[in-house]
């Protein structure tokens, strides 16, 4: 069993201060943030306070797992540079939408002639499904697995009309609310972030959702454009940089950040790869799911060299967890980590901080310590523990319950069920 002695995290009472529990949805969704339902995310307002509390206003701030740019979005409208990359292609365009300046008088006569365009196009006798030319369907089988005939046609006419945008900004943000609505366009079960079938699923119209979404993104969005401080938002290539790529390999030079402030993918949780499948299928970004999950963090399906994983915690749970599947991933998790901690190394400044939210979990009775492994591998690559907040996680999308026999996620009312991640950790690290 795992010593006492490397569960201490567990000991650090809950600091309330850091749950945000009063925040409404409308709260954690301003400005750009609700533009997409984004799973796992952390709150803008934790992200807001650790930029704050740990940088200077002028500072780079970076986010190696920026997902949908949380942390980004408000390095910006706190005057700082936001640095941000993802693997993930759906994230990298979510984040650059949020955080690319667009006059909103732009957005509305976009709008305008897209709603008119579609209205025709949708005249009450869908002629589209007649005239090929309006159309765009992308070639991939899981595109028929998730949409009925009739949703991927009218949902084809409208992915067509937003090709036909010249500018690419203005292109990017209407994909976004495309992406928005595909979930419920589609027979994916409706209040579940695994890839489950609802063969009898409302039909939702998606020319209503469509344009209603594309509403809400701009008035949104003119509320990013106001806060968004002018010499910023005239000169935002100098500061924010989000690109689609791997946390090993961060767009900033050596010993230049200040901050890092990321929530990195859970382990156990689930496939990211799968979450955003209607998306990736959409925009071209997946062809094969099998080969989409291999560039993920701690992906199973990568082999990897002997690797000294800098922590004898982390050797010790993947001793416990034995050689099969799950104890591949989880070494392939701890040593992807590693590497992108030693990245984080070379761009922040000597008495620059790392803040990195991370929860830890359970697998066949395996506890998975990540908090604790993360901080020794920290501290033995040069860093010192500035503090370490334990906090409630009232309002991250995740899967809340686990089988305690299967360790897999599953419905709240099935039997042997344990809150998966009830709390979390925000280990703040000090480069010296």
């Amino acid at each position: 069993m795992l010593l006492l002695k490397k569960t201490k995290l567990t000991k650090i009472p809950i600091d309330y201060t850091w749950s945000f529990a009063d925040k409404t949805i409308k709260d954690t969704s301003y400005i750009t943030h609700g533009f997409y339902t984004y799973p796992a995310k952390f709150i803008p307002q934790l992200a807001k306070r650790l930029i704050k509390e740990n940088s200077k206003e002028g500072d780079i701030v970076i986010d190696p797992f920026m997902g949908s740019g949380t942390t980004v979005v408000e390095a910006l409208v706190n005057k700082r540079i936001g640095i941000g990359t993802d693997i993930n292609e759906i994230a990298h365009l979510i984040a650059k939408v949020k955080t690319t300046p667009i006059k909103t008088v732009e957005l509305l006569q976009e709008f305008s002639t897209i709603e008119l365009d579609l209205q025709n196009r949708f005249n009450g006798q869908y002629n589209f499904f007649l005239n090929k030319s309006l159309k765009v369907v992308p070639k991939n089988e899981r595109i028929d697995y998730w949409f009925l005939p009739q949703q991927r046609e009218k949902l084809s006419v409208i992915f067509a009309r937003i090709l036909e945008i010249k500018n690419n900004n203005i292109k990017d943000f209407f994909f976004i609310a495309f992406a928005q609505i595909l979930k419920s366009c589609s027979i994916w079960l409706q209040k579940s972030v695994k890839p489950t079938r609802d063969q009898s699923k409302k039909v939702y119209e998606p020319l209503t959702l469509f344009l209603n979404q594309s509403k809400k993104m701009i008035k949104k969005h003119s509320e990013f454009d106001i806060m968004l401080n002018p010499k910023i938002k005239q000169n935002i290539a100098q500061y924010r940089v989000v690109q689609c790529g791997d946390s090993r390999n961060l767009p900033c030079e050596k010993n230049k950040a200040t901050l890092i402030v990321t929530s990195p993918p859970y382990v156990t949780s689930y496939e990211y790869a799968d979450l955003h499948q209607l998306p990736s299928l959409w925009f071209g970004y997946l062809s094969e799911l099998h080969e989409f999950r291999k560039k993920f963090i701690g992906s199973a399906y990568k082999d990897r060299d002997k690797i000294d994983l800098k922590s004898s915690l982390a050797e010790e749970i993947v001793l416990q967890l034995g050689e099969n599947k799950k104890g591949r991933e989880v070494k392939n998790y701890f040593a992807d980590m590693l590497e992108t901690f030693i990245e984080m190394k070379r761009v922040l400044k000597n008495g620059g901080r790392a803040c990195v939210v991370i929860g830890n979990t359970e697998f066949h009775g395996v506890k998975i310590l990540n908090a604790e492994v993360f901080q020794e591998q920290f501290e033995n690559i040069g860093f010192k523990t500035h503090d370490i907040i334990h906090r409630e996680i009232p309002s991250k999308m995740l899967p809340s319950t686990r089988d305690t026999d299967t360790g897999q996620f599953v419905k709240a009312n099935d039997k042997n069920l344990k809150l998966a991640y009830p709390t979390e950790y925000i280990l703040i690290m000090e480069k010296f």
